[in-house]
């Protein structure tokens, strides 16, 4: 892991302080900011979305898709996770502590925005940090490469509909033509380009050094946008600090059921470990840089998705490098287990 991803969160916090201090300061630049936009879409949080997405998407090899039949108990596994019931657990747990358990303590005005974010969150199968984690458990990293290859062509096709459903069955409005500008500019963009560029980079033998030219690029971008979020945010974040725990609760639920059903239904079936671990830690994490970004473009800067998405962002880094170290002290356990099978 680079320093930037190691102390991700660090940064993160960071860009809280900064953003939160600048926005009470300074507020007129902020708001000229979230003026300049077209289509719903903010042209600066846009360019920086790119800049932030375009590199994770050049690590993804769409000729690694031929790989998913030698994994397919692994890779059934996680496509069951991520698309049959990471969305819908998260919408659940949004709607028990968002609408109930701590409804007294949010503003009534942003409960829908707030579950909005979770679901953005839950239904976009994280695409750059998954190599992070499979590495640091010795995951298999074919099976890691034709995963998430084959989690964002889904992506393209099934994050729209998948958002719509949910947002309709927590009685939000679905803005429709948002949505599909967002996925457009997002996803199918971002992922042609991608591609384009990579295989030009391999024809010149330049990919490597580029995505490690690119990498501090990706995450200053994300800051910056994380510090434009909190500017507009710090108004709710500094009358209500406890905001952000009520919001990362239902995520930390997610993320250690998810993994650990995953890793848990890869035993069942007989996978290997190095298997398992991959395709937990996919099952759990998130496309936050996706998941904001959209978030922004459906409900602006100064939504509760918004927030919401950014607590993702926050306890990504911590929260999965403990499940990381779940799994990989709980190898011996594992593979006593599939002796038994």
């Amino acid at each position: 892991m680079t320093i930037f991803e190691r102390f991700l969160t660090l940064w993160v916090f960071l860009c809280i302080v900064v953003g939160i201090t600048l926005g009470q300061f300074f507020p007129v630049p902020f708001q000229a900011i979230g003026r300049l936009e077209i289509a719903s879409v903010n042209l600066p949080v846009g360019l920086l979305i790119w800049v932030m997405i375009v590199p994770m998407l050049l690590r993804v090899d769409f000729s690694a898709l031929h790989q998913v039949k030698q994994y397919w108990r692994g890779i059934g596994v996680t496509l069951f996770i991520n698309w049959a019931v990471k969305p819908f657990s998260m919408a659940l747990l949004g709607w028990i502590f968002i609408r109930h358990v701590f409804a007294p303590y949010l503003p009534a005005d942003q409960a829908d925005s707030y579950i909005a974010g979770l679901i953005l969150l839950a239904a976009a199968p994280c695409t750059a940090m998954v190599f992070v984690w499979s590495r640091l458990t010795g995951g298999e990293p074919l099976f890691t490469l034709s995963q998430v290859a084959l989690n964002d062509l889904i992506m393209v096709f099934a994050f729209a509909p998948i958002v719509a459903l949910l947002l309709g069955l927590s009685a939000i409005v679905v803005p429709w033509a948002t949505l599909i500008t967002s996925v457009i500019l997002y996803i199918v963009i971002p992922v042609a380009l991608a591609q384009i560029w990579r295989k030009a980079l391999l024809r010149a033998g330049r990919l490597d050094a580029m995505l490690a030219r690119l990498g501090p690029w990706s995450i200053s971008a994300l800051l910056a946008t994380l510090v434009l979020l909190f500017a507009f945010q710090g108004k709710a974040i500094i009358e209500q600090p406890l905001v952000i725990a009520m919001l990362a609760l239902p995520i930390l639920i997610q993320v250690f059921f998810n993994s650990g059903l995953a890793y848990w239904l890869n035993r069942r079936l007989g996978e290997s470990h190095q298997v398992a671990c991959p395709s937990a830690l996919i099952g759990a994490s998130n496309f936050f840089e996706l998941a904001v970004a959209a978030a922004i473009s459906l409900f602006g800067f100064e939504s509760g998705a918004a927030l919401a998405t950014v607590v993702g962002v926050l306890i990504e880094v911590p929260v999965m490098l403990l499940v990381v170290k779940i799994v990989n002290s709980s190898k011996g356990w594992y593979e006593a287990g599939l002796e038994k099978t």
